[in-house]
């Protein structure tokens, strides 16, 4: 192993039998910071319910070694739930990324582009009109996210796909998506009507191990996926001839970008329900708190599960015994964001 060598820009270049790995000093801190967050969060999570157990408690029913009623709370009752937010923030944060980086804009997010009310028009139409149970609505989400997104990219793509024409395309179709939702939210029983806008706040109440799965084999799929396009996906913020230039295969890697998000969006969506403004968040917070050249995607990542698993600690303790959905939480804190963004912008202007 020779040793590192460190650039001027703050990166530090490891090489390692041939090959070398780039570390943005910065970029590793916050990340690290960020993951280190949201394992301390989770762990306190898995304390915290009707029945609160220490962190022996909890440390011992991981291993084995605590009486089969703790086992059961910890493992079967609370830690679905808390990987959910872990694995979900990941995902959100990290399709928030891809979408900004392809638009070029912050506000270029699944929550805004439309992709999350798509996912929710295919549950809806799983659980309202097919009556499909719980893996049904799963598949329609993931089918209704992904046909969202193909549709949006194929009517942006006339002359070439911009970022803006992508935004805006994607806003007209989130619309006409939230108006099928309607009708079908107004045409159903009651009974129905509520449980689909119960899961359409967002919601991580309900999480079982067999719901938490997929989420976890697509994140943990798409995350060397996308760690390996990065660095070219990067290259879009200096534009198109200048990517180009170097080599990138521009039509290909947005179709692959456009593609993972999309999945990532999808697989959340399917489980939780929309959870709004972790995707746009992240990776403007992290943008900030790394200060490299572009979003980071490691602590986009590490950053998200810290803001999901955050507010679903807050979700379930404001109002307890009450429950919050994670979606209101989550919806308030982006709101909030959002608006300062907006005002520091027009600030600028």
């Amino acid at each position: 192993m020779n040793a590192p060598t460190l650039r001027a820009s703050g990166e530090r270049v490891v090489r390692v039998r041939g090959l070398s790995l780039r570390i943005h000093r910065r970029s590793f801190w916050v990340g690290l910071a960020c993951l280190i967050i949201a394992l301390g969060v989770a762990g306190y999570s898995l304390t915290i319910g009707d029945l609160p157990l220490s962190l022996g408690d909890v440390w011992a029913a991981l291993t084995g070694h605590a009486d089969p009623g703790t086992t059961r709370i910890v493992l079967d009752w609370r830690l679905p739930r808390v990987l959910m937010a872990l694995f979900g923030g990941i995902a959100l944060a990290m399709s928030g990324a891809v979408f900004q980086t392809l638009t070029g804009n912050p506000l270029g997010s699944p929550d805004i582009i439309g992709f999350n009310t798509g996912a929710y028009t295919g549950a809806l139409l799983s659980m309202l009109v097919v009556g499909g149970g719980s893996t049904g609505t799963t598949v329609g989400a993931l089918i209704g996210g992904t046909a969202t997104g193909a549709l949006v990219y194929l009517l942006a793509l006339r002359h070439g796909l911009h970022g803006y024409r992508l935004i805006v395309i994607g806003i007209g179709v989130s619309a006409m998506l939230g108006a099928i939702n309607s009708y079908l939210m107004i045409t159903v029983k009651l009974e129905a009507a509520i449980t689909a806008q119960v899961w359409g706040a967002g919601s991580l109440n309900t999480i079982r191990w067999i719901d938490l799965t997929p989420t976890i084999l697509i994140t943990l799929i798409c995350l060397p996926l996308l760690l390996a396009l990065w660095r070219q996906a990067c290259m879009l913020g200096l534009g198109v001839e200048t990517a180009s230039g170097r080599g990138v295969n521009l039509k290909l890697l947005r179709v692959a970008l456009l593609g993972l998000g999309v999945v990532l969006t999808a697989a959340v969506t399917a489980v939780a329900g929309p959870i709004a403004f972790v995707a746009l968040v992240a990776p403007q917070i992290a943008l900030r708190l790394c200060r490299g050249p572009g979003i980071p995607l490691l602590p986009t990542a590490f950053l998200g599960a810290a803001l999901l698993v955050i507010s679903d600690l807050v979700a379930r303790t404001l109002l307890a015994p009450v429950q919050l959905p994670v979606g209101v939480v989550t919806v308030v804190l982006g709101g909030g964001y959002l608006v300062w963004m907006l005002i520091s912008r027009l600030r600028k202007a």
